[in-house]
């Protein structure tokens, strides 16, 4: 029999929230999206070496 996993907890929820929210239309950042998406740019861009 397997242990049952462990309930999230309110840390992880807001990481996976904040990973996810951009923050659109306002003057400040979200540093955890900014380090999620950070290299998507780059990666995406064809003219990148």
């Amino acid at each position: 029999m397997s242990k049952p996993t462990p309930a999230k907890t309110r840390q992880q929820h807001n990481d996976r929230a904040n990973t996810l929210n951009p923050n659109r239309g306002t003057s400040g950042n979200n540093p955890e999206n900014a380090k999620a998406h950070g290299n998507r740019g780059k990666q995406l861009n064809p003219n990148q070496a």
